[in-house]
């Protein structure tokens, strides 16, 4: 970084001892070159590849987000259609984990993530399960617990992963600076009378310019802005893993309640 910074102050110098000392032996007229409006098109160019470049790489981890989620999802399914070729005490304790792993992902972590943070409650039913797991070594079915399981951990990492922004706010604020001086560096070359279609204009590509970096942010907050990641593949999850479980024992049985919260004995 240093060294780009030197460079960049060394390029400044040079220029404007150029324009300085050389320029006058090879251009007659003092006065001709570039007018501040030349120099705008750059600018606005700049600005633009800018915000495109960092509004995809924002979009990317919303993609990525949101398969994690799916991929959760399918691996707590698998979980509890797995559990229905274990005996019948294993069986209702991993269904009854993945409800409540389930409803602790949708109650308590997903709003968690809004500020990029996790919760510890779904670790708690995902750590009972793998306990009833020790139960079925030796069994066919433990493999296949234990595959789904591992998929489910690895899908949650990725998920928590992805709820931390991936636009620096450094960066963020550089767009802002970036924008902000784009758009008066336009309004400076406006012509001062009969200038109605050119402030039209100008108020358009500032709308855009903004509504973009609004986009950008708010897609970078995956899971608590306006086009955020929802919680719909594990609700469903868990509602056909609430179905499940209630084939063969009562509501009661659960451990957690409507939270994911562990019942008090």
């Amino acid at each position: 970084m240093v060294l780009v910074i030197v460079v960049a102050v060394v390029a400044l110098l040079a220029g404007l001892a150029a324009n300085r000392f050389l320029r006058p032996r090879l251009m007659a007229d003092d006065d001709s070159g570039m007018a501040v409006k030349d120099l705008v098109g750059p600018l606005l160019t700049l600005t633009v590849l800018l915000l495109a470049f960092v509004l995809v790489t924002a979009s990317g981890s919303y993609g990525k987000a949101e398969v994690a989620s799916r991929g959760e999802a399918r691996a707590l399914d698998q979980l509890t259609e797995i559990a229905d070729y274990a005996p019948a005490a294993e069986r209702q304790r991993v269904q009854a984990d993945a409800v409540c792993y389930a409803r602790a992902v949708r109650t308590q972590e997903w709003p968690a993530m809004a500020d990029g943070d996790g919760s510890a409650a779904p670790s708690v039913w995902s750590t009972d399960m793998r306990r009833s797991f020790r139960t079925l070594e030796g069994k066919p079915v433990f493999g296949m617990l234990i595959s789904a399981d591992n998929k489910r951990s690895d899908e949650r990492e990725e998920r928590l992963t992805q709820a931390t922004a991936s636009i620096p706010g450094a960066i963020f604020w550089f767009l802002l600076a970036t924008l902000t001086i784009t758009v008066v560096a336009l309004a400076v070359c406006l012509p001062r009378r009969n200038n109605r279609g050119q402030l039209i204009v100008l108020t358009v590509i500032t709308a855009l310019l903004t509504a973009t970096l609004c986009i950008i942010r708010d897609v970078d907050r995956r899971f608590g802005g306006i086009i955020d990641v929802k919680p719909t593949a594990i609700t469903e999850v868990e509602r056909q893993a609430n179905r499940d479980f209630l084939a063969h024992n009562e509501a009661g049985d659960l451990p957690c309640d409507d939270q994911g919260n562990r019942r008090s004995a």
